[in-house]
């Protein structure tokens, strides 16, 4: 099977937090046999669509990992954020029929709570992005004969 070829694009607010995803990513990538071949940091959570699509269009890009960390503040500004970012990966997503998974700790997380689920979102995030570009590329080859195909 040839090799998952992935983006990622992090966002650089609360980078103390989404640095350390990043590594992680970027570790657990390496461990699953993937290739990170692009890594876009943009300003916030809310910016990450826009780079997704470019990555999208790229053809060198099998599937894009997403990084952020909405910490929750006094107002309801996170939910906005998160919600609004989230939305837009999973529409790109099926739009350009390439796995983008969301990596994005929050809304209405503290900034400890966002520490704490560093490793958990970053290494989810990534092995739901190899996972998804191998069993699709397995679909793409498919030919169904009368049988129950299972793609694992």
């Amino acid at each position: 099977m040839s090799e998952v070829k992935l983006g990622i694009v992090v966002s650089e607010f609360n980078y103390d937090i989404t640095y350390l995803m990043l590594q992680k990513a970027l570790n657990h990538a390496e461990f699953l046999g993937a290739k990170v071949v692009i890594v876009v940091k943009v300003p916030g959570a809310y910016d990450i669509p826009i780079a997704v699509k470019a990555l999208l269009e790229k053809h060198d890009v099998d599937a894009i990992v997403t990084l952020g960390a909405v910490i929750q503040g006094e107002t309801k500004h996170d939910e906005i954020v998160a919600s609004q970012a989230s939305r837009k990966i999973i529409d790109l997503s099926l739009e350009y029929g390439k796995p983008v998974t969301l990596g994005i700790i929050g809304p209405g997380a503290s900034r400890m709570q966002a520490l704490e689920r560093v490793e958990e979102y970053a290494r989810r995030a990534v092995e739901a992005a190899v996972k998804l570009a191998r069993r699709l590329k397995k679909l793409a080859s498919v030919e169904y004969k009368g049988e129950t195909i299972i793609i694992e």
